[in-house]
């Protein structure tokens, strides 16, 4: 008699199995320096940390009861874990931060990389001008900030304008003067275009305006003092009194400043002040810049992933988390200024780990001041960015709040099943084109009550009528749901697939007629109808009169012109519009101008292509010409014009 099969394995045995092996894997780690990743069963990256001991570190995860919390929710979807041993503990912080910039993952603290910081740039030339600059900075010209923004390199240009009387203008602009410009006759420029100033006097405006840009204010205005001195002994009056302004002006704008750097060395005087609040599941860092003892003003930083930070982030040396600011604050500080040159003051509402400041100090070769309990001028520096952290956190929270309304109130006229409202989705589509030229689509994404650019798409309508919007719209919405419809239908996702899910809402701009047509695709994908709406103009198509109107047959709802509701819909389908806009627009160029069709030839370059396009007078021209004719342009070989010639015809 033979004995019945054994059963087959179930989920949860298979799933024991990998928690085991996870296990095993965690105890046979080292009690080395390294760094960590937790992957789901995808393979997508959850977390990194790094650790002084690996085994130690990594092992605490689960040796915990996380229920209920977010930790909890990554504890349970890790299925894979992998580890970087390293020798050092900077070198872990060094290789977590880069991971986190390369991976993104989804329950570290992140900070958007905006590294784009502007500077005043002083261009060097026999009279040297000031301009605003953005970018990598190099030997050939100075450079003064970093600036917190625009706006602070703007004032500081008009400032030197108005007490040094430097020059902005182009070189090009320079070269070619015959008269002083309006600027010469309101006295924010000493005209050296045109010789009313000696090189020799402007060159010492430079000096001092760079000596005011490093903070030596005092030690200018004395130069200027003992320099209008001189003037007047030697009866120069005129000149001293051009002098004299000059101090006045600039008296002024330190007055104005209100920064008493007097008791601050020259290194003291470029400091950068950091301060964190963290409140209602959000945290803010407000980052506050001195340059020279002056005060540059401040920019604020909203992270993702914020919730339940603190208990992701450890210290080791007490085995305890560290409070959510300082994980906050850490996190900004290892990803804002690992890679880039840090000043040599930081002061920070929240204490440091003093393995991250060693590290920063190792990678820019100076020794960096962390101080999170200042005195004196330090200390109104950081209350100052203390509190535009909780000005700038409590405006975020109004806005999140308010937009939160609306997305409640939009579920609530339509009566649509939303268990959460944080997760609630609305995908919004629409169609664009010029008579028919350069057809181009939008979907936009609303999630988690705020439009979500990065999960924006654009589609090129190809083979239709021209003009035609509903055979656009079909085959835009076909392409967007057709493979998420055999997900959603099928009735078990493949290993390793998550279950597809379909926006809570999918607007379209349009009427009925849009509407039908989007009716007759998810009838076909077989999806659900209620699923769909159309923005119909209303009366007048005025502003504020629209109507929407449904596939599932449900009669017109006119919201009314100040719900919350009615604006929630404006905003994405506004936004909706713009995208397609844009990206018709960029299209019809590229159609028009046909300037990417030579740029996609391999072997035509910029320099080539200009020389192309000014050779014959456009694409039309490089088109129409033969392949003697095109290799008779300087750098056009004669393999590469019958390239050339074959790739346009």
């Amino acid at each position: 008699m033979t004995e019945p099969a054994p059963p087959p394995p179930v989920a949860g045995d298979a799933d024991a199995e990998a928690r085991d092996k996870l296990l095993a894997q965690v105890a046979s780690l080292p009690a080395l320096p390294g760094v960590y990743r937790f992957l789901d069963a995808a393979g997508q990256v959850l977390y990194v940390g790094k650790a002084r001991q690996l085994k130690k570190r990594v092992a605490s995860y689960f040796q915990k009861d996380h229920d209920g919390t977010r930790i909890g929710v990554m504890v349970g979807r890790i299925a894979q874990l992998e580890t970087t041993v390293v020798r050092t503990e900077a070198e872990a912080l060094l290789l977590e931060n880069n991971l986190i910039k390369a991976l993104d993952p989804k329950f570290n603290i992140l900070f958007r990389d905006d590294k784009s910081y502007p500077y005043l740039k002083l261009v060097t030339h026999d009279f040297p001008r000031v301009a605003y600059y953005r970018g990598s900075v190099d030997r050939k010209h100075r450079y003064f900030g970093p600036y917190p923004g625009a706006w602070a390199v703007k004032e500081t240009i008009q400032l030197l304008q108005k007490v040094f009387r430097l020059r902005t203008c182009e070189d090009t602009v320079f070269a070619h003067r015959s008269r002083p410009c309006l600027l010469y006759q309101i006295r924010r420029c000493s005209g050296p275009c045109v010789g009313l100033v000696a090189k020799d006097d402007y060159a010492r405006d430079v000096a001092d305006a760079e000596r005011f840009l490093l903070g030596e204010s005092d030690e200018v205005i004395a130069t200027l003092q003992r320099r209008m001195s001189a003037f007047a002994e030697s009866l120069q009056y005129e000149r001293a009194a051009v002098v004299r302004d000059q101090i006045g002006a600039l008296s002024r704008v330190l007055h104005q400043q209100s920064m008493d750097e007097s008791s601050l060395s020259a290194r003291e005087r470029d400091v950068d002040i950091v301060a964190v609040k963290v409140q209602g599941g959000q945290a803010c860092v407000n980052l506050a810049m001195v340059r020279g003892g002056r005060h540059l003003g401040d920019r604020a930083y909203f992270p993702a992933h914020v919730e339940d930070a603190s208990a992701l982030v450890r210290d080791e040396s007490a085995d305890e988390t560290v409070s959510p600011e300082q994980a906050v604050l850490e996190a900004f500080v290892a990803q804002h200024y690992l890679g880039t040159a840090p000043p040599p003051a930081l002061v920070t509402s929240h204490a440091l780990d003093p393995s991250l400041v060693q590290v920063l100090s190792e990678q820019c070769g100076l020794r960096i001041h962390a101080q999170h309990q200042p005195r004196e001028q330090r200390r109104v520096w950081l209350e100052m960015a203390v509190k535009g952290a909780e000005l700038a956190l409590a405006r975020l929270l109004a806005e999140e709040g308010s937009q939160r309304e609306r997305t409640r109130a939009l579920v609530e006229a339509l009566d649509l099943p939303a268990d959460d409202l944080d997760t609630f989705r609305i995908e919004c589509f629409d169609v664009s084109h010029t008579a028919g030229e350069a057809t181009q689509a939008s979907c936009v994404v609303y999630q988690n009550h705020a439009m979500r650019p990065a999960e924006y798409r654009r589609f090129n309508v190809e083979d239709i009528t021209p003009g035609d919007d509903y055979a656009a719209m079909r085959q835009v919405l076909t392409r967007r749901y057709a493979k998420l419809a055999e997900q959603v239908n099928r009735a078990d996702p493949g290993p390793g697939e998550a279950r597809a899910r379909l926006p809570g809402l999918v607007l379209i701009d349009g009427g009925r007629g849009q509407v039908s047509v989007a009716r007759e695709v998810f009838e076909e994908l077989g999806l659900d109808l209620s699923l769909i709406a159309g923005v119909e103009k209303g009366e007048g198509r005025k502003v504020g009169l629209e109507e929407l109107v449904f596939a599932d047959g449900r009669p017109k709802l006119a919201l009314g012109h100040d719900s919350a509701a009615l604006m929630l819909v404006a905003q994405i389908r506004d936004e909706a519009h713009r995208f397609a806009i844009t990206g018709m627009r960029a299209r019809r160029a590229r159609i028009r101008t046909g300037g990417s069709r030579l740029e996609d030839i391999a072997g035509v370059g910029p320099k080539k292509r200009a020389r192309l396009l000014q050779r014959f007078g456009g694409v039309r021209g490089v088109s129409s010409a033969s392949v003697d004719d095109l290799a008779s342009v300087d750098g056009i070989s004669r393999e590469l014009a019958e390239e050339i010639y074959r790739a346009l015809h």
